[in-house]
């Protein structure tokens, strides 16, 4: 037994001495080294330090996210692939230590005399008990493989950890972004409507002026079209609500909550915060996507000295140690204990190159995601730039749209004057209404894309998970 112990005891202290893998450092920076000056705020809010329940003021907003993080079901597939390599990390974890294994036995055999001495007769039976440890085939790792496949091991699953706080991000993004796209829905749905009665009225006083002889039938089929356009409109935008409303069921996991909270209006929808958007190296720290590429080039990295370590031989070890005897009583005596202990070496001579086609394997997949890593950097960088961007012109758009749009009323209610002072025909009428119409559709566009584009940079910049215990 104590020579057992002593060899398990020098297995485990010679276990990993040599590491083949090569040194894990992240790649230069792939992108530029600060964001442009010109479109970076002076924020002094860091994202990744606030949930989405910070950065979203309406609670109908908040509530549907609520849902969706409890109910989607890609988060919880994306979730339950994290149990999956945490399982596997531990299968492979485990292998860096000896299995012992405890046996227990016994037996009576009844021998004829005859097969021992032809003119003999009768039989001799005879019990034995046996009772041990043993060590199944140990491979002692001298060269790092069985070390470095449970470090691969060990960041895929943080890896596949880092991917769902990635999707979680995403998921936040999408309900937040298709959210904004309904209320943009509603408030197309409630302008076409109001329009619909406008013309509709403005069809009615045709009617009575084409009735009167007071006009010409064309001013009249003029007023039929500007109503059919607006019934077009509201039409359609229905429709766009229908999908909004199907896509926004399918994100929160299937269905509404009963008691969801009023929702605010999109002009009341903007956070006042102003976010720090830090440097790109930041990044590097926050993004899940980023920490998910860089553990699977750790996870490539470890997988090549795996395969080199495969050029040399594997050493294992099997022991055991236990008693045994004749009769039960005298089980656990002295003269009953028993041990064995046996290395083994081996080591392919000829495989027809497979151990250099699995070490060019390894290699070509560090390069591989070497390049994924960087273009995760990039990614992060540019959606980090655009939401930048967009955070200044996008407001300048709302507030030139607000502009023109009050410019567009004004006109409409000039045009109206002057054809029914007689003063201008119906056509004129006709343009100032549509170009008033489309105004008003633009800004309720460029609004909701204004507000996108703040959840954007909020996900952008590391921000919406969860910080609450």
């Amino acid at each position: 037994m104590t020579r057992m112990l002593c060899a398990s005891v020098m297995a485990l202290a010679l276990a990993g001495c040599v590491n083949m893998a090569p040194d894990h450092t992240r790649p230069p920076l792939a992108s530029a080294p600060a964001y442009d000056p010109e479109y970076r705020p002076d924020g002094t809010v860091v994202a990744s330090s606030l949930s989405y329940r910070d950065w979203f003021i309406d609670p109908r907003l908040v509530a549907l996210i609520d849902t969706a993080v409890a109910n989607n079901r890609d988060l919880i597939a994306a979730t339950a692939r994290i149990e999956q390599a945490r399982a596997q990390y531990r299968i492979q974890d485990s292998r860096r230590l000896p299995t012992a294994v405890a046996n227990a036995s016994a037996s009576r055999t009844r021998t004829p005399l005859g097969t021992v001495d032809p003119a003999a007769s009768g039989s001799v039976t005879a019990d034995r008990f046996d009772v041990g440890v043993g060590v199944t085939s140990f491979e002692l790792d001298f060269w790092g493989r069985v070390a470095n496949l449970s470090d691969a091991a060990r960041a895929q699953y943080l890896a596949t950890e880092a991917n769902q706080r990635a999707f979680y991000l995403s998921l936040i993004a999408d309900v937040a972004s298709t959210y904004f796209e309904l209320l943009e829905t509603n408030d197309q749905i409630d302008l076409a409507q109001a329009t619909l009665e406008s013309r509709q009225e403005g069809l009615r006083i045709a009617q009575l002026r084409l009735d009167a002889g007071v006009t010409s039938a064309l001013p009249f089929r003029q007023a039929e079209t500007l109503l059919t356009t607006a019934e077009q409109q509201l039409a359609s935008e229905k429709l766009a609500q229908a999908r909004l409303r199907n896509q926004l069921s399918v994100l929160v996991g299937g269905g509404f909550p009963a008691d969801l909270p009023p929702a605010l209006p999109m002009v009341a929808q903007e956070n006042a915060m102003v976010l720090d958007a830090a440097t790109p190296s930041d990044l590097m720290l926050v993004r899940p996507d980023i920490v998910a590429a860089e553990e699977q080039l750790r996870a490539a990295r470890a997988n090549i000295g795996a395969a080199r370590a495969a050029f040399f031989p594997s050493i294992s070890l099997t022991g055991s140690a236990g008693f045994a005897s004749s009769e039960l009583s005298d089980l656990f005596g002295s003269d009953g204990f028993s041990w064995s202990f046996g290395p083994s070496i081996s080591l392919p001579i000829f495989d027809w190159g497979a151990r250099e086609a699995d070490l060019d394997l390894a290699r070509a997949r560090e390069t591989e995601q070497v390049a994924l890593y960087e273009k995760a950097v990039q990614t992060a960088f540019r959606e980090v730039s655009d939401g930048l961007a967009g955070r200044r012109w996008l407001a300048q758009q709302v507030a030139a749209q607000e502009q023109g749009v009050a410019a567009q009323e004004r006109i409409a209610r000039l045009a109206r004057l002057r054809y029914r002072e007689g003063v201008a025909d119906y056509l004129e009428v006709l343009d100032a209404e549509r170009n008033l119409f489309s105004a008003r559709q633009q800004l309720l566009a460029t609004r909701r894309a204004y507000l996108q584009n703040g959840t954007t940079l909020f996900v952008a910049l590391g921000g919406g998970l969860d910080r609450s215990p």
